[in-house]
């Protein structure tokens, strides 16, 4: 399965009586970065949910390289799919390695030690850290942890929410070069960040929603991080 493009037709999600999405439409495509802004409550982590697969759309569909996300094994789409959320997914008593080299027998990914490896350097965990269970990191640390267990499988769609969190600028910057890497590698990128400053110039897409709807998109050759700014502040106060 090559996923070139991802479609979402008329995305819709109910909670019980509250609406958190209401006919999102758009389309996320190769070697794109789609920076999602908008306010807390937009409704940015329920579209993310969906389009990993974790969260069913009360209507509409998601179309991964024109196949119905209801048509597709979910094991075999996920194997496609890099997530990194507000919970890090990592097991505490396991050491950095030892969880991306779970995660990677998991996937099956060849050489799973070596590939790990890579990427803690690739993130920039540094190697005393390695041999500790993650319990004892630093919120940064977990976050550079858990953006290599999303990277692991080699995804060809990353969806991460708010993945600058604990990071200092080092590390922003660390986390945006991963990404501009991820983008020229051809993959789908769809980013919730309220850190502006650091994926200024690597976004070439951007969706702002409020109260569940688009308000706002626009694609582009980069923008910039003053643009980013103009954009989210003239959407969402």
């Amino acid at each position: 399965m090559s996923v070139e493009s991802v479609h979402l037709d008329n995305l819709s999600k109910r909670y019980g009586h509250h609406r958190a999405l209401a006919g999102v439409s758009t389309e996320l495509r190769a070697g794109s970065l789609c920076a999602l802004l908008g306010p807390n409550g937009a409704g940015k982590s329920t579209l993310l949910g969906i389009l990993s697969t974790l969260v069913k759309p009360t209507g509409g569909e998601v179309r991964y390289a024109g196949a119905s996300g209801a048509e597709v094994p979910q094991r075999e789409l996920r194997r496609h799919i890099g997530v990194l959320a507000h919970s890090s997914l990592v097991y505490g008593e396991l050491t950095g390695l030892e969880n991306l080299i779970f995660y990677g027998r998991l996937y099956n990914v060849r050489d799973a030690e070596a590939r790990a490896t890579a990427l803690l350097d690739e993130v920039g965990l540094e190697p005393r850290a390695r041999t500790r269970p993650a319990r004892t990191y630093s919120r940064g640390m977990t976050q550079r942890l858990s953006l290599a267990r999303a990277l692991l499988h080699d995804p060809r769609i990353l969806l991460l929410d708010e993945p600058f969190t604990g990071l200092d600028r080092a590390g922003a910057q660390s986390l945006a070069r991963a990404l501009a890497q991820a983008r020229q590698r051809g993959c789908i990128l769809l980013v919730v960040t309220h850190d502006l400053e650091s994926i200024g110039g690597v976004t070439d897409h951007v969706v702002v929603l409020q109260r569940g709807r688009i308000v706002f998109e626009q694609r582009g050759d980069g923008f910039s991080y003053d643009e980013l700014k103009r954009i989210y502040h003239q959407y969402t106060e």
